[in-house]
């Protein structure tokens, strides 16, 4: 079990929501796209939102200002949010649109409501889940699209509820993070994807 409950911590990292959020839409979207076009806005969208900040993290490493992945200590949080905010606008600007792409776009939308807050919370010192964040944004997405294209994903949406509860349950069994830190996190990834709703659903 515990063993689970550590692999939980790497799987379930926030980096690789973004990427699984869009392989996910392009998976099961009913609207067409070339497979050149998928595999061209899949690749970017993994260089920008996954290795890029992976580059990054090594780069703090070794200048001293991070210790792991999972940024533990909240001062460690300052620059890695900012920069993943930046990340994500360039996305939004240049890899999707809103007229093709409007639920992949608004998704990411919401990751960067997300991660504005996060990086706010962090300025004042409060430490958030940032795995709680990750995972509820996807989570809320997969069944905003399970509703607005008519799709029976009760599989997947019951496989990531059951990666929230299994991923809170390893912070808290590590002492990662409090209960109140676990809500804050279920809450900010909550809400912006909610509010993008209205705009796309």
């Amino acid at each position: 079990m515990k063993l689970l409950l550590k692999a939980a911590s790497y799987i379930f990292h926030p980096l690789w929501t973004p990427f699984i959020g869009s392989l996910l839409y392009f998976m099961l979207t009913p609207r067409f796209f070339p497979y050149g076009v998928i595999k061209a806005k899949l690749l970017a969208i993994a260089i920008i939102t996954l290795f890029i900040p992976i580059v990054f993290y090594f780069l703090l490493k070794n200048l001293g200002k991070a210790e792991s992945i999972f940024l533990k200590n909240v001062g460690e949080r300052k620059w890695p949010l900012f920069f993943f905010i930046l990340l994500i606008v360039m996305v939004l600007k240049q890899i999707l649109n809103v007229y093709n792409y409007p639920a992949l776009y608004y998704y990411f939308i919401g990751i960067l409501g997300s991660t504005m807050l996060s990086y706010l919370f962090a300025l004042f010192k409060q430490k958030i889940s940032l795995h709680m964040v990750g995972l509820t944004g996807l989570t809320v997405f997969i069944i905003a699209m399970s509703s607005f294209y008519r799709l029976n994903l009760i599989y997947s949406i019951s496989f990531l509820i059951l990666a929230l509860g299994l991923t809170a349950s390893s912070r808290l069994s590590y002492r990662a993070h409090t209960y109140q830190e676990l809500i804050l996190g279920f809450l900010i990834g909550l809400l912006p994807q909610i509010i993008v709703l209205k705009f796309w659903l």
